[in-house]
């Protein structure tokens, strides 16, 4: 294994950036991008280091969606003082914010329980390959679904709350955090873009957690703070750009355009194992 350098950076930072919100599957992408890079792939400094350059698509997040965190946090802390009326309770906003909340709860229960397992055995470019191409007929038959009515705030409790169990399906390396959610968000009756939005939400506390918690994985003889600034300033920039791009496309087109993509990388991977072109760890 070599150390992670400016230019190890810039990559790994342009992959978690263009593939965190798309629903491709940006732990499968960075699992790729670490092992072409030479990089041992289950080394907790270097899933460290991916999960911290998660704070840059985190940002980005922050910053496009600022108007609209703004208002539901003030509304939920309205809520917490006022009984009834609509600014307190009673506000659509103190509501969904309790539901993203109880959507994010799901998958930090799961990845602190299955932590050795998400950082060990599930750290394979088999996996990756499986779950790349598995996935996407769960994303083609949410797209088949004709029910696509609801927007943010014609969602129940329940049906946020299976979006975030799904969500946690992703802690598999080639789901795809978006994708999981997307794609659950559309079999609960949700538009598109409603799904989207929701996808962005809920993955303010799993990213946010994800980062936090690996902080302590950092080696400083595998991974300079430089690069880790380097990698992080980069998956910001890219996955703003990122957000805006997807938002569009889904305005007017299917997630399924994604599955070609997903299906092929996944055969390819197989294949260059099969072959032993590459190995899995």
């Amino acid at each position: 294994m070599s150390s992670l350098g400016y230019i190890d950076a810039v990559v790994l930072g342009v992959v978690e950036g263009l593939t965190e919100f798309l629903p491709v599957s940006s732990t499968g992408h960075l699992t790729i991008a670490e092992k072409l890079l030479d990089q041992k792939i289950d080394d907790p400094a270097v899933t460290g280091f991916t999960a911290i350059i998660q704070f840059g698509a985190i940002v980005a997040t922050f910053l496009y969606f600022r108007s609209d965190i703004t208002r539901l946090a003030l509304a939920w802390f309205r809520g917490l003082g006022r009984s009834r009326g609509r600014h307190g309770r009673d506000d659509p906003d103190y509501r969904f914010a309790w539901f993203v909340i109880a959507g994010s709860t799901p998958i930090v229960i799961i990845a602190l329980a299955a932590e050795p397992l998400i950082k060990g055995p599930l750290r394979s470019l088999w996996v990756v390959a499986a779950a790349l191409i598995l996935w996407s007929g769960v994303i083609w038959y949410a797209e088949r679904r004709p029910l696509q009515k609801y927007e943010e705030t014609d969602l129940t409790l329940r049906q946020v709350l299976i979006i975030g169990l799904m969500q946690c399906v992703a802690l598999v390396p080639g789901v795809s955090r978006s994708g999981a959610t997307i794609s659950a968000g559309l079999l609960v009756g949700a538009t598109r873009v409603a799904a989207t939005r929701l996808s962005f939400f809920l993955a303010i506390p799993a990213l946010t957690g994800a980062g936090l918690k690996s902080l302590g994985d950092i080696d400083t003889s595998v991974v300079g703070l430089g690069p880790l600034l380097v990698g992080t300033l980069v998956s910001f920039g890219v996955a703003y750009a990122s957000i805006a791009w997807l938002l569009k496309l889904v305005g007017s087109h299917s997630i399924n355009v994604f599955n070609p993509y997903r299906i092929g990388l996944g055969v390819l991977l197989l294949v260059l194992l099969a072959t032993g072109a590459l190995s899995a760890t």
